[in-house]
């Protein structure tokens, strides 16, 4: 049924939450490099530990509203606190945040969320952490190849900042140091999925083209179990080597966004829509090389096993799929950045009955630039999806008043007429964003 191709390319969809990566990045990494400091401390001061306990807090309150720019709708309005707190005792350390939220179109998401919360312990050359975390693996940007672990929440979709879209995982996650390498390991006791929204009340929520206009999803019921035998756990190995940076990765994990099942009611009024997971295995690679003013960057993921969406009236399948993506960032000076990617999708085997296509291409680019004195950035971000031309562009200027406010306004553009952004065809918006750190 190729009408429902257009809201059926859920995998697709994967990537496209991170259209604030690069903005967000120092978010991301925070907690990753209070980790890196910590191990630098503990090989310097092994002898003379300092037992003190240090006490660090900080955080943020930020305001975001969004009004689409065809029938003046508001897409987003939502304003929210941010509160971290940091406990370090020698080579030990605790780490919690929280977010308060008021939402004022989706009244169900305003209340207090715990965002992380995890024990981590680095020492010598050992790093373990356990607790709720976000784990990000690969080198694409605003792209997800290898990076299988932490799934996003999609609820409000590019309406939300990168570090809100992805998701921290209840998790135990060791790495060990050698010379040039880092091993790590990772399990998830109990899975987490990518939450995807089905009201349709909410602008952002899934919806399917087609006759008739009445359906239903049901994400929820055919979850795995809580058990022992559903974990997920894995395992990375990265060489530094002087001048560049390699991986490799393996996970046994599920299939974090539902590959739907399609069927009709008794009477042909109803079209229901059932959210099935399988057991996947991912295997991966990623380098990043720098050369003069550029760095190129190389991804490639193998999804063994993957379950499909298919067609109404069909079963799901599980299927080979192979991801691969080439990127680009220059750096030619006076405070520009330009980078450009391509990713790959090819699925593998007997496609007559699932609604995916054999081949995809979803490219990127950004563009940005620091102007007074980099008080104020400009910024560019795009994706276009090869198969169908269709594209989502961000816009966006970032004014640093001092070093705690920041004042971003921006257009979210989108042209699409059959592709992975069909659904979305008519919520180009306007939007403005006020943030005060401390």
């Amino acid at each position: 049924m190729k009408t429902l191709r257009l809201c059926l390319l859920i995998p697709l969809l994967v990537p496209m939450g991170a259209v604030q990566a690069r903005e967000q990045a120092d978010t991301l990494l925070v907690n990753e490099t209070v980790t890196e400091k910590n191990s630098i401390f503990s090989n310097i001061f092994e002898e003379e530990e300092d037992n003190t306990l240090q006490t660090r807090v900080k955080g943020f309150l930020d305001t975001y509203h969004a009004l689409r720019t065809s029938g003046g709708h508001w897409m987003a309005s939502r304003t929210r606190a941010r509160g971290e707190l940091m406990l370090e005792k020698g080579a030990s350390s605790f780490f919690v945040s929280l977010n308060a939220t008021h939402n004022g179109i989706l009244k169900e998401r305003t209340g207090i969320e715990l965002r992380e919360a995890y024990l981590s312990y680095a020492k010598s050359n050992w790093d373990m952490r356990v607790g709720r975390q976000i784990v990000v693996w690969g080198v694409a940007d605003a792209l997800r190849l290898t990076d299988c672990i932490s799934p996003f929440d999609y609820t409000e979709f590019l309406a939300q900042d990168y570090d809100d879209i992805r998701m921290p995982v209840n998790a135990l996650r060791a790495k060990y140091a050698l010379k040039a390498l880092t091993f790590e390991a990772v399990c998830t006791p109990v899975a987490d999925f990518f939450v995807l929204p089905t009201d349709a009340r909410n602008p952002w929520a899934m919806r399917l083209p087609v006759t008739p206009s009445d359906y239903t999803f049901d994400l929820e019921s055919r979850k795995p179990e809580k058990r022992l035998k559903n974990i997920e756990y894995g395992g990375r190995i990265t060489a530094n080597l002087r001048g560049a940076d390699f991986s490799v990765s393996a996970l046994r994990t599920w299939n974090k966004i539902p590959a739907l099942a399609l069927s009709l009611s008794p009477d042909g009024r109803r079209l229901s829509g059932t959210g099935i997971y399988r057991r996947m295995t991912m295997l991966g690679a990623d380098c990043s090389l720098p050369i003069g003013q550029f760095v190129l960057r190389a991804e490639t993921a193998a999804y063994l096993r993957e379950t499909q969406s298919a067609n109404w009236g069909s079963e799901v399948a599980r299927r080979d799929v192979v991801h691969t993506l080439l990127g680009m960032d220059w750096y030619p000076g006076n405070d520009w950045n330009i980078s450009a990617q391509y990713s790959h999708k090819y699925v593998s085997g007997n496609l007559a009955m699932l609604n995916i296509y054999r081949n995809t291409g979803l490219a990127t680019a950004r563009i940005t630039k620091d102007l007074l004195r980099s008080t104020l950035k400009l910024s560019t971000f795009a994706y276009i999806d090869v198969a169908d031309g269709d594209i989502f562009n961000r816009f966006s200027a970032t004014y640093n008043l001092n070093d705690q406010i920041e004042l971003t306004a921006g257009y979210d553009y989108f042209h699409s007429q059959r592709g992975m952004f069909a659904m979305y065809s008519q919520n180009s918006e306007i939007w403005v964003k006020m943030k005060y750190s401390f």
